[in-house]
């Protein structure tokens, strides 16, 4: 017997896919419009004559406010692809040992660092910083890159821990019987099976990353290491910036971690999925 949907149910599905996709809408339609097109009354739903001289502008342009969207998008580049690499590499080590290794203290080392995940992040923001400073690394791709794995690697220590886990020890036996060492098998055997697990961290460190927006703007306070989303925030004050330039550089922000979520969601999903399961 089919059951027939509520419709209220419906119509609030509805409401929340508009309160999300329509000021992304609006933005990219100002993004695409001239600042008197952009103003024009009544207001244009669609661009009439839609121009892409607004990201000219920013990309390719002159002036300070070119030049600074740019080197934040460096950066931000930068930081997120440092802290990607760093934090899968460090986790997948730390992963592998804690489902594999036998040592005094493994089960409490490990839910320790699980309950790390359950701390509010912003409540370490004050403490990083100080740390940070005394150590020289405010204003830095380290420091930010830093913080960011701290943040970042419990989670991906739990997902890859689950992957190594499911991944039967007789093949790292085999692979010991036939002479490989502990890293050979590691490297050569057990990381290739764990592949989607690896994927799929790495893709949600990198997106975590390029939605960071308080710990960067207390640990850069300047233009050689704010990221974009910093810098965005930061025209307004600085600058007399048109609104259309503002929805440019907005939509630039939200370009790259659309693209992934869209292209590679499958490979997110899956991997997070088959990664908490064993």
């Amino acid at each position: 017997m089919r059951t027939r949907r509520h419709p209220v149910r419906a119509v609030s599905l509805v409401l929340v896919i508009l309160w999300s996709v329509v000021p992304i809408y609006w933005a990219l339609k100002s993004s695409l419009q001239t600042e008197s097109d952009a103003r024009s009354r009544p207001a244009q739903y669609v661009p009439v004559h839609p121009t892409l001289d607004n990201f000219r502008t920013l990309l390719v342009g002159n002036g300070d406010l070119a030049s600074g969207i740019r080197q934040s998008l460096l950066n931000i580049v930068i930081e997120c692809a440092a802290a990607t690499v760093v934090t899968v590499t460090l986790a997948a080590l730390a992963a592998y040992a804690f489902a594999r290794f036998k040592f005094r203290g493994r089960t409490v080392l490990f839910y320790t660092v699980l309950a790390t995940m359950a701390f509010p992040p912003y409540t370490t923001l004050i403490p990083l910083y100080r740390i940070m400073s005394s150590a020289g690394l405010v204003n830095t791709y380290t420091g930010i890159v830093l913080v960011y794995v701290s943040g970042f690697l419990p989670l991906a220590v739990w997902v890859l821990h689950n992957y190594f886990t499911s991944i039967p020890e007789s093949i790292e036996e085999a692979g010991l019987v036939d002479g490989a060492n502990r890293l050979q098998v590691f490297w050569r055997l057990v990381l290739p099976l764990a592949i989607p697990g690896v994927i799929s961290i790495a893709l949600i460190t990198f997106l975590f990353g390029w939605a960071q927006f308080l710990f960067p703007l207390v640990l850069s306070t300047d233009l050689s290491t704010q990221p974009l989303t910093v810098q965005i925030a930061a025209l307004q004050g600085r600058h007399i910036v048109p609104s259309t330039l503002m929805s440019a550089a907005g939509m630039l922000a939200i370009a790259v971690p659309a693209v992934i979520a869209l292209g590679f969601n499958r490979y997110i999903v899956n991997g997070l999925l088959a990664g908490s399961t064993k």
